[in-house]
């Protein structure tokens, strides 16, 4: 990866009612996307450069006061369950949350704050998890059940999902609760492998619907592709929370091990 960071520059959205978001600045740069030939399968193959344009990118997996708030705002298309998680808790991660949910959601926080939230492609979501490395995880070559919530029988199985604050192990981009807990919904329609992907850091196939994302919120809202899922979740082993490991997911699934991490691609307004 060329370019690394040492302090995280941070933006706090106010989400209303004392509710807030945190967001953290990731700097543009390059890296090399996918795992190498001893690590991972043929879904993570073949490795690529990508080139990644700066971005914001929440700093933990949303949680359920988060997940509250938004859903109280404006219906735009989907409606949204206030508490659809099966674990209950105001810091514990959202889930029980398909695809389609978390597009609306996101769009029901644009309209509110007048920027632009959406999912991250694939390719973002890699390259602000790696944090500059090149190993499995962010932290090394292997996890440890004090470091990250994941089901490991040499460890601590947790059998449910933990505060997104529990884990204070920030990457050099400042980014926490990577590694398991949850698994991530990003934007991207599934490829079985990499070949022909973008070098840019693009939504693969779907860009052009994310530039306008609100107007083409009803064709993402009916869209049934298959969709990634990303970074493992509690009832995962070690080897889905690498930071290569990608899965694929029905867009309407909405599963105990599945919330989301949005982004932006800068702060400005977009709405008036």
């Amino acid at each position: 990866m060329s370019r690394r960071r040492s302090q995280a520059q941070n933006f706090i959205e106010n989400l209303r009612d004392g509710v807030t978001l945190e967001m953290v600045f990731i700097p543009g740069g390059t890296f090399l996307m996918g795992s190498p030939g001893n690590e991972g399968n043929h879904t993570e193959k073949p490795q690529h450069r990508v080139t990644i344009e700066p971005f914001w990118i929440a700093k933990y997996p949303i949680a359920q006061k988060q997940w509250q708030q938004v859903a109280s705002f404006a219906k735009l298309q989907r409606d949204l369950k206030w508490y659809p998680s099966d674990f209950e808790g105001e810091k514990l991660p959202v889930e029980k949350v398909s695809w389609y949910d978390v597009i609306e959601w996101c769009a029901r926080l644009s309209q509110k704050v007048g920027r632009a939230y959406r999912l991250p492609s694939e390719a973002e979501w890699e390259y602000a998890a790696r944090g500059g490395t090149t190993t499995a995880f962010y932290l090394g070559d292997s996890l440890t059940t004090d470091i990250a919530n994941y089901y490991d029988r040499k460890g601590v199985f947790r059998q449910q999902t933990t505060p997104v604050d529990h884990f204070q192990h920030e990457n050099t981009f400042g980014l926490c609760d990577i590694h398991g807990n949850v698994f991530e919904w990003c934007a991207d329609p599934w490829h079985d492998n990499y070949n022909n992907a973008p070098s840019d850091g693009r939504v693969w196939d779907a860009q052009e619907i994310y530039d306008n994302y609100l107007e083409n919120l009803g064709d993402l809202l009916n869209s049934n592709q298959e969709r990634v899922v990303r970074g493992g979740s509690w009832d995962t082993g070690q080897d889905k929370c690498r930071c290569a490991n990608r899965w694929r997911a029905s867009p309407e699934f909405p599963s105990v091990s599945y919330g989301f991490r949005p982004c932006l691609s800068n702060l400005n307004t977009i709405l008036g």
